[in-house]
């Protein structure tokens, strides 16, 4: 029984440890044109984003919207594929196993 206790105590610092890195990580994506670039963190939150001031006139609003939805959308799936990464291992010592991961 102690073992098991030791076991999930040491799992737990993992966890922590996990949460962590992922909390300071930065995951970027940019557009192509160079318009705009998101910064996610490892959990998944935004932490900045910028937008090159030349695309900051009316007539290119609904190009500068597209590129945005699209920057966001590759920044939130590099920063899950990461946060997968970096439980793979946390999840495989605890037992669970999950097809894909």
């Amino acid at each position: 029984m102690f073992d098991k206790a030791k076991d999930l105590y040491r799992l737990q610092k993992e966890a922590r440890a996990v949460q962590k890195e992922l909390k300071s990580a930065e995951i970027e994506a940019s557009s192509n044109n160079g318009a705009v670039t998101v910064i996610f963190s490892g959990d998944q939150h935004i932490k900045n984003i910028e937008i090159d001031s030349g695309w900051l006139t009316p007539d290119k609003k609904g190009e500068l919207e597209k590129e945005i939805v699209k920057v966001v959308g590759e920044a939130i799936s590099r920063a899950q594929a990461y946060a997968a990464e970096k439980t793979k291992k946390l999840m495989g010592d605890m037992g669970v196993n999950f097809p894909g991961m």
